[in-house]
């Protein structure tokens, strides 16, 4: 049995022919994939049943808005660290800010490449995984503490909730410290694909991320024209 057949998949999408391809692409990626076509449908299904690894999450559902099905994710402490990756026909850069705002990890407009979407979803997967030998342990910086090995953080003893790729950004910046990132090598090396995204992307969850650090936010700075860097001493 391959490792990726283990991960189940919940998709929440209220056109039928869409969840048919999707339902289709995740099987024969080896992912058990599970549907709800109403936001009331999702949140019965997430509340009730065993957590699933991953949901890829249309913002305009029939009932309930995706925004909302994510915030209730978010507030549940079950649930607050599955990645979410929307999927959906409103592509504006305010819409994208939205689903980041309440929690959403990934966001893929319709229409859209189903390679890409199968990329997405294997880096977002792999970002939950366990932690490459030599990677575990906390590491400390000024009033920041991130234990890798458990996806948490700290600041000043506060503990702060980040989705997966806001965790993945702020190790990779953080292990980094000191040298400049740019936006293309973040969006290989934190997003792991080979896809055109905008590096817009980027920019969007370092304003969040800056936000949820809040005293901590100014260790990561920006280098104009070029991209990011972590402080490289508090």
């Amino acid at each position: 049995m391959s490792p990726m057949s283990e991960k189940t998949i919940l998709v929440v999408e209220d056109e039928a022919d869409l969840v048919g391809v999707l339902e289709y692409n995740l099987g024969k990626e080896g992912y058990e994939v599970e549907t709800a076509m109403t936001g009331s449908q999702a949140i019965s299904r997430l509340m009730k049943g065993s957590a699933p690894d991953l949901v890829v999450l249309d913002l305009m559902l029939p009932d309930i808005s995706g925004l909302d099905v994510c915030r209730q994710m978010r507030e549940s402490g079950r649930l607050k660290d599955v990645p979410v990756l929307m999927l959906t026909a409103r592509g504006e850069e305010s819409d994208r800010v939205a689903g980041f705002e309440v929690g959403a990890d990934d966001y893929v407009p319709k229409p859209f490449s189903v390679r890409e979407l199968m990329l997405r979803v294997k880096a977002l997967l792999r970002r939950t995984g366990s932690p490459a030998e030599g990677e575990a342990g906390e590491i400390r910086f000024g009033v920041l503490k991130v234990d890798r090995a458990a996806h948490r953080v700290w600041v000043d003893k506060a503990e702060v909730a980040l989705t997966v790729l806001e965790f993945g950004l702020l190790t990779t910046l953080l292990e980094r410290r000191g040298r400049v990132q740019t936006r293309d090598r973040l969006l290989n090396d934190v997003w792991d694909i080979h896809a055109d995204v905008t590096t817009r992307t980027v920019d969007t969850h370092v304003k969040r991320l800056r936000e949820k650090l809040k005293e901590a936010g100014h260790y990561v700075e920006t280098v104009r024209g070029v991209g990011y860097r972590f402080k490289e001493a508090p």
